[in-house]
């Protein structure tokens, strides 16, 4: 192991379980799977009747360190490939993610054949829906396919949320029947208790974000907290974090290949997968891995769990799950300053 990486007693009886699980969730993965017309396969948005490619466009690395036009030409060359579900958050780069995806959207005449995703940061009703009308005029649509309530881990978010005089989910609702944006969902990535206070409250979700990865599927995290649950009530699931969040640390501290990392992750019964991608490089390896792709079987779920395998990684694998840690909203670092201060990425 590297640095504060500690190896972690795992039995056979654990290890087996979690095993037994994945190999379950790979068949389901692999019932939900059909071709698609972009030559990616593609799988339901839960009972929305929607079809997405099992790999997204994330929003936030698309444009880090690119220029706005490098940034256009790799959506670009992404839409070529195949991959039509974007994702971007009103928070990402200061609004820049989104202008830019704007008009590499309005050049490319690309909006009515991409699934478009974004993130809106404020809990309240009038934050709510001055942001929503901030992501519509810099993605420069009419209307966004999904909207989600982004990184769901603050003290009471919940509370605010669901709050009948001031909260943002009423105005949410009202803008989904206006047509503002056809679909409602929130995103996560620290606690799955989090995700499930939200799945208590009275809304008809129809996706939830969350990690997906070699690591968090040995604990009592996303995997086996929340995969169920979303299959139960039929709620589209978006996986994220495939390689432990910025900078990869899942294959760069524990020398696995990342597309071992990703496959574990599409392996899961998850309508798609974000994936962050900042060169014509990346790009064209994710869209190789979705091309051909078929969910792992059980000698090859049993190799990659393996890898990971008792591993207590003390925070450096998985640091967005961290509670004093980095990862979070920037918004929302205004109101608990010290708790999360990343965007969510």
């Amino acid at each position: 192991m590297v640095g504060n990486i500690l190896p972690r007693m795992m039995n056979n009886r654990e290890f087996n379980e979690v095993l037994t699980e994945a190999i379950g969730y790979s068949k389901e993965a692999a019932a939900m799977q059909r071709p698609g017309p972009t030559g990616l396969p593609v799988r339901p948005l839960g009972r929305t009747g929607e079809w997405l490619t099992i790999v997204g466009l994330g929003g936030w690395d698309i444009v880090f360190n690119n220029t706005d036009d490098e940034a256009i030409r790799l959506m670009r060359e992404a839409f070529d490939l195949g991959i039509n579900f974007w994702d971007n958050a009103w928070e990402y780069h200061d609004g820049r993610s989104e202008e830019v995806m704007g008009r590499a959207m309005r050049e490319g005449g690309l909006r009515d054949r991409i699934f478009l995703m974004t993130k809106v940061c404020a809990r309240d009703a009038e934050g709510f829906g001055r942001q929503l009308d901030d992501c519509l005029r810099r993605l420069r649509v009419d209307y966004i396919d999904l909207v989600q309530f982004h990184s769901i881990q603050y003290p009471g978010d919940s509370g605010r949320l669901f709050d009948p005089e001031n909260g943002g989910f009423r105005v949410a609702s009202e803008a989904l029947r206006a047509g503002k944006f056809r679909y409602l969902g929130f995103t996560g990535h620290m606690d799955p208790e989090d995700h499930l206070t939200m799945m208590a409250e009275p809304c008809d979700w129809a996706a939830v974000q969350m990690p997906i990865n070699l690591v968090d599927a040995h604990k009592p995290g996303f995997q086996q907290r929340m995969l169920a649950e979303c299959r139960r009530r039929d709620i589209g699931v978006l996986g994220m974090k495939s390689l432990g969040g910025n900078g990869g640390p899942i294959p760069k501290l524990l020398g696995i290949d990342g597309e071992i990392c990703r496959r574990y992750a599409m392996s899961m019964p998850v309508t798609s997968l974000v994936c962050g991608v900042r060169t014509a490089e990346e790009v064209r390896q994710t869209a190789r891995i979705a091309r051909d792709f078929i969910p792992l079987g059980e000698e090859e779920l049993a190799a990659a769990l393996s890898l990971t395998r008792g591993v207590d990684d003390q925070g450096q694998l998985e640091g967005f799950k961290v509670r004093e840690g980095e990862f979070g909203c920037a918004y929302f670092s205004k109101i608990y300053p010290g708790l999360s201060r990343q965007p969510d990425r």
